[in-house]
């Protein structure tokens, strides 16, 4: 194992390479292999390289969606609650500016329903 000390003059930098460090011990845990002996071994041929990015890339829209769904019904709490407050105070709150949540993906499938 090669070991290599690295100086980061950014802290995102540095936790991004820290979870591959830690992502790769997870799949060399769970497989046995690295991915260059995984390569160099036969392993696996292009084809199943391919389709692995594509059933990841596959997971990371899920997990888009799941994320967009999340923010939007997090949207719509603050909301109601929003709007509890303005009726409490007994005024339209029309003077109020929007939610800077209020994006244009949620306008338009409001005005589609």
């Amino acid at each position: 194992m090669n070991k290599k000390e690295i100086e980061f003059r950014d802290p995102i930098v540095e936790r991004v390479v820290n979870k591959f460090v830690s992502r790769s011990d997870v799949g060399f845990a769970k497989y046995g292999r690295t991915l260059h002996s995984e390569r160099i071994g036969n392993h696996k041929d292009l084809f199943g390289y391919l389709n692995d990015v594509q059933e990841e890339l596959m997971d990371a829209i899920l997990y888009i969606q799941t994320a967009k769904e999340a923010l939007q019904d997090e949207h719509e709490a603050f909301t109601e609650q929003r709007s509890k407050i303005i009726a409490q105070n007994g005024n339209s709150g029309l003077h109020y500016s929007p939610c800077s949540m209020h994006d244009k993906e949620t306008e338009y499938a409001e005005e589609n329903k």
